[in-house]
Order: structure tokens, then sequence, then C-alpha cells
């Protein structure tokens, strides 16, 4: 996506972008922290918001995934059947005459022509080089950033399962994560098929791309037609969050989990955190920055995004990024019972009175508040700590570290085996409940 900038925005006049209700003048969060940051460090000086980009973006708003939306309309729940067509050649009679369903099957059988194995393997390799920084970022930095934004906190709160169930929730977003950026040299064990390459077919990566593509058709059609809401919470009382008869307000919101929100958060499991690793002393060079994006660009073609939406390069995600942020409603209050279950999770797993819980807690939430900005922090009803900053004291240590590995291969030995051996102690709870990493 080539933004055109030469057609810039008159806030002032043309307001024809804000036809939905989640949309706000783009000059009404100037002054958020994150929007001023991107703004000054990573946006060329003569940005302007592009009336292009901005028309994608509001249009994507009611487009969710055509093809397993007539699937699941269907009441074909395609997930098993199609890892069965792929693996085993195995498809029905009533299947084969599915156009939609066929077209899910063409397009996990083989790679696209785009797709750079390499370079996906270079973006993996660094993706997964610090396992603690990794899961830091993902709950304090990617997710917590999105809480704050009701478009996408909504379907969470409707589902009820991320508030009521933050623990399996955000272990198995850690292991989607995990699942994409998994690659050959990481393979210790011989209890799993050997992986050929990073998003190999018929690896865990594209087997948790064919679930959950499948888990977010299903909430998007159940919220559509009213099946999935929690009545009784308070922060969705009002009457732009549905209809009255209980089914999605698409006027306001657009389609649940939609085009445009799908790019939303394939940019917070791949730019944001690439960004925070930086922040945190990581030094990812561009090829390795290209091979992130690279690396989520397939996986997020496998979860039904239309490539041709995608910002293709860094600097076009953080145009992108920086344009949707700026018009997001912003509502807080409807993002609080999230964020305050993600955050209470270490005094919930070590105890109330557990005074390391606690710390781990003041960390979590500092790191938000550092790397987000503390507007958000407030938002979201963060704890702020006076030793906030003590968690930056760790950038000169991963910068040496980082340096030394490319230096010395004893070293860069060394550092990968603490990494195996943190990632593994990162893996508790999958190691319990997921049969993939018994």
């Amino acid at each position: 996506m080539d933004n055109d900038n030469s057609s810039p925005i008159n806030p002032l006049t043309d307001t024809s972008y804000q036809r939905h209700g989640r949309t706000t003048a783009i000059d009404d969060h100037d002054e958020l922290q994150v929007l001023r940051r991107i703004k000054r460090y990573l946006l060329p000086k003569d940005f302007v918001i592009s009336q292009t980009l901005l028309n994608e973006i509001v249009n994507g708003y009611d487009i969710g995934d055509p093809v397993t939306d007539n699937l699941i309309t269907d009441g074909v729940r395609f997930a098993k059947p199609l890892q069965q067509a792929v693996i085993n050649g195995d498809i029905n009679n009533t299947l084969a005459d599915n156009a939609d369903f066929m077209s899910l099957v063409a397009q996990f059988s083989h790679h696209p022509d785009w797709f750079d194995p390499k370079l996906a393997q270079i973006g993996a390799t660094a993706y997964r080089r610090y396992p603690l920084m990794l899961i830091w970022l993902l709950r304090n930095v990617a997710l917590m950033a999105g809480y704050s934004i009701p478009a996408l906190s909504l379907p969470l709160i409707q589902t009820g399962a991320l508030k009521n169930d933050a623990l399996p929730r955000l272990m198995r977003t850690y292991a989607y994560i995990l699942a994409v950026s998994e690659h050959p040299q990481l393979q210790t064990s011989s209890q799993h098929p050997p992986l050929t390459q990073v998003l190999a077919i018929g690896s865990e990566g594209w087997r948790q791309s064919i679930k959950v593509r499948q888990i977010h058709t299903l909430v998007r059609q159940n919220l559509l037609r009213g099946k999935l809401k929690d009545s009784t919470d308070e922060v969705i009382q009002g009457t732009q969050h549905h209809n009255p008869d209980g089914s999605w307000n698409s006027a306001y919101w657009g389609i649940p989990i939609n085009q445009t929100d799908m790019i939303a958060t394939h940019l917070q499991f791949s730019l944001l955190i690439m960004r925070g690793l930086r922040l945190l002393g990581a030094r990812i060079s561009s090829e390795e920055a290209k091979g992130i994006l690279h690396l989520w660009n397939m996986a997020s073609y496998w979860m039904g995004v239309d490539l041709d939406r995608l910002p293709k390069n860094e600097a076009a995600c953080w145009e992108w990024l920086y344009t949707y942020l700026a018009i997001q409603q912003l509502d807080f209050k409807m993002g609080r019972p999230l964020a305050k279950a993600l955050h209470d999770l270490p005094r919930q797993l070590m105890g109330e009175d557990n005074r390391r819980g606690r710390f781990v807690e003041m960390v979590n939430a500092s790191v938000t508040r550092t790397l987000v900005g503390d507007d958000i922090g407030d938002g979201l009803q963060l704890p702020k700590s006076k030793l906030r900053f003590g968690i930056l004291s760790s950038v000169p240590i991963l910068f040496a570290l980082d340096t030394a590995r490319h230096h010395n291969q004893t070293v860069a030995d060394k550092l990968e085996a603490f990494r195996a051996k943190r990632q593994d102690n990162m893996n508790w709870w999958l190691k319990r409940n997921d049969d993939y990493y018994k």
C-alpha cells in the first residue's frame, strides 16, 4: 500500500470519513503521547494523513472475511475438514462442490509466490531471540494498548472470555505468536514432525491459523446475530454498543473483527513488539525488521486479511498505524475490566499477599506506561510506580549482550542456551494445557 500524501485532509471541511460512530476527527487525539512519539520519531517530517489511506481504513470497517463468513453462514465448520483435505487429500463430496471451501484448500495447500521462507526465518529468529521481552511486550504493550480502543475491546468483552479467563486467553495468544515464529533451529524434540521451514504447510503455525480464523468467523457471526452479548456488563449498556435486539451495531462499529481491525492486530504483534524490542535495547537490523513483517504478512494472509490492504514496508506500517489510532474513539472505561484482569494475573497466580506478585504487576504497569504512555496508563487505571524507569536499566545490558553475540560465537552459543532455557520456563502453562507443548 503506497500512501498518497498528495491529498491531505482538512479536518475542518472534510468529515466524510466519519460515517461510523467509532471514528473521531483526525485532530482529536493530537496530544496523545503515543501519537506524538510516532509522529516525532517514526514518520517523515512532512507527513500528513492521506485521504487515500484514510478511505481504505474506514472502508475496511465494513468488510469481514467473505469466504469463511459464507461457510459459517452455511453451517460449515471448516477447520478440521480443511486440515484433512490439505494433509490427507480427504475431501467429502459436499465440500468438494463448495467453491468457498475449495478456495481455502487452495490457499492453505501451498505458499504464495511472494512468500520468501529465508526472509521469514530471519524474522522469526529475531522475533524469538528474547522470550521474556516477547511476553512482556505482548501483554503490556500490544494487548494493553489495544484495550484503550473500544472497537477492539468490545468483541472481547461480549464473549466474556478475556475478562473471566485472562490467563488461558493470554497464553493461547502467546502460543499463537510462538507458533507463527517457530523455525527449524528451535526444534529440539523429536515428538513433532520435523519443521522444514517457517510456517511450513502442516506446521503448528499453519494449524493454529486455521483454528483461529474459524474462531474469529464464529465470533463475528454470533455477534452480528446477537448471540454473544454480556448485557449485565455496565460498560456496554449504551445504545451505540448494540441494537435493541442485542445484535451488533454495524452502523456504529462496522463489522466485528473486520479487515481494518485485523490489520491493527497484525501490527500489534509485528510492528509494536518489534519497536518495543528496539526500545529495550535489541539490535534488530533492517533485514530482520523486513523479516518480522514478512513473517506476519504470511500469518495474516492465512488469517483472512486482504493482502492489498497490508502496508508494504515499515515506514508504511507507521503511517497506517498513526492514521488508524488518530481516528479511533477512545473509551478507557470499556477497556478497564480487560486491563484489570490482565494486570491482576501475577497475584492471582502467586497469591494476593505475595510480594513478588505485586512487584511483577508494578513492572508490567511500568512497561506499559513507559512504552505506551502515561495518558493511556491513567485511562486504564494502571498503578504508577516511582521506580518505573528502573525497567530501562535492562537496556544497556541487553545492548551489550546483543553486540557481543555478533562478535563472539561462544557468547552467541551461551545466549542461545539461556534463551532456550528461558523459553522453556515461559511455556509452563502451555506444557500443562496444550498437547503440542506437553
